[in-house]
């Protein structure tokens, strides 16, 4: 039985700080020890964590790993590797890849992909459209993660736009509906009056206003409203403006809510001040909007009104990105840098370590019901991440591992590092080095 020993670290987990050590084996977490603690001798490896924090793996509830059939952008393996790199240990992938994943034939296709090549564990979405709830029906909930719902045509054919088809999904989906809440009729309408003032060439930076804070509320607030007249457990993915915030529930304990809400990394980093600078690199569906609306997503996080961090992780070619505005996909590559961004938040004094561990590693395992994962508890399985907070680095092409090999973040300094990940037990990335002779596990749901 391999045993392995991370020792005198700082363990960041469940709203307290103490050093200590964390013996693994055969997996999972087996003992923590306070500082003070023994510990048995004859270890197989000692990782020695001092000067360094101990935190969950970060659990990423909205990716886009683009396989199959996209696999020019990315990949199950390079997206999972650069995850892994950044401390994500599990992820759940979006449905708009070609084919998408809107049968459950199609869905066990992508776990197969997923066991041959993913260096994280994961689990996928399956997708609704206007004529597929005799298969969403079929959705087994202890190993699918939820159903994806557009309510908001950012992916083209896979807008769920029937007000019946809606109503169904909520009444009779097994599994919880993740949305992506913008509503087409506002948009489109902006389109036309965008056109009209600049024909094709309309500017970045009216990105914001064509996507703008009504298209998400009217869109967030239909969903929150079907959710409540059928009692559904809904997640809406991504929000980006204060307005929709008072949707929300502050009071109750995440892992008890019926209707919960993610915010992700560039909504809380970036603001339209930046288009400016970086143009449709930082395009994204929803928009990045104003400075307020940031802050007023920093402080629905603070309230515990936003429940989780994500990445909407979603890799384009720079030669796909670098177009104009209406020709420019929108996403971006995030996984590699979440965690260290959300860090240097911590840096500037944004939030506490044990806010951002609650909101990428302990609250995404709560309101998924992700079985033994998300906590640093005897028992689990062992996704850990060990981070140097004092060990500054840039973001450059040499260390950019997205298969698109670009980030919004290039640059960027970082005082942050993560050193060590651990998934399953397995120690898989190593200050830059990989072993990958191991592949992460499907998430199994407590439902």
């Amino acid at each position: 039985m391999y045993t392995l020993l991370i020792q005198n670290a700082t363990i960041i987990n469940e709203n307290s700080d103490f050093k200590g050590h964390v013996l693994i084996q055969d997996g999972k977490i087996i003992k923590i020890f306070k500082e003070s603690d023994s510990f048995p001798e004859n270890i197989d490896r000692v990782i020695d964590a001092t000067g360094k924090i101990l935190i969950p793996g970060v659990i990423d509830d909205q990716v886009h790993f683009r396989e199959p059939g996209l696999t020019h952008k990315a990949d199950i393996y390079t997206e999972s590797k650069a995850a892994v790199a950044g401390g994500v240990t599990s992820y759940m992938e979006m449905p708009n890849t070609n084919p998408q994943t809107i049968s459950i034939e199609l869905l066990n296709d992508k776990f197969k992909l997923a066991r041959q090549k993913s260096l994280a564990n994961y689990s996928f979405y399956f997708g609704a459209t206007n004529q597929n709830i005799e298969e969403i029906k079929k959705i087994d909930p202890k190993h699918v993660c939820g159903v994806k719902v557009f309510m908001g045509s950012s992916t083209g054919n896979m807008l769920v736009d029937d007000k019946d088809t809606l109503s169904q999904i909520f009444a009779e989906s097994p599994v919880l509906i993740a949305t992506h809440c913008e509503d087409e009729e506002t948009i489109q309408k902006n389109i036309i009056k965008a056109k009209q003032e600049f024909g094709e060439n309309v500017p970045i930076k009216f990105h914001p206003i064509i996507r703008n804070s009504e298209a998400c509320y009217k869109s967030s607030s239909l969903a929150v409203e079907l959710a409540k007249k059928h009692n559904s457990r809904l997640h809406i993915l991504h929000l980006s403006t204060a307005r929709e915030l008072d949707l929300f529930d502050d009071v109750t304990p995440s892992k008890d809510k019926k209707i919960t809400v993610e915010v992700c990394v560039h909504h809380l980093w970036f603001d339209d001040s930046d288009y400016d600078k970086l143009g449709t690199l930082i395009k994204w569906n929803p928009a990045v909007k104003t400075k307020s609306d940031k802050e007023a997503l920093i402080d629905g996080l603070k309230s515990n009104k936003i429940d989780v961090i994500a990445t909407d992780h979603a890799p384009h070619t720079l030669e796909e990105k670098e177009n104009t505005y209406f020709k420019s996909p929108s996403g971006g590559p995030l996984v590699q840098h979440s965690l260290v961004a959300m860090l240097e938040m911590h840096h500037k004094g944004i939030f506490t370590l044990n806010q951002i561990v609650n909101k990428m590693c302990h609250t995404p395992a709560d309101i998924f019901k992700i079985e033994k994962r998300g906590y640093i508890r005897e028992g689990y399985w062992a996704d850990l991440v060990l981070v140097d907070l004092n060990s500054p680095w840039v973001v450059s092409t040499d260390n950019i591992l997205y298969k698109s090999n670009w980030s919004p973040f290039e640059g960027q300094q970082f005082k942050s590092k993560v050193t060590h990940t651990i998934v399953n037990g397995n120690l898989i990335y190593e200050n830059g080095l990989f072993n990958e002779t191991t592949k992460g596990m499907p998430l199994v749901f407590e439902r």
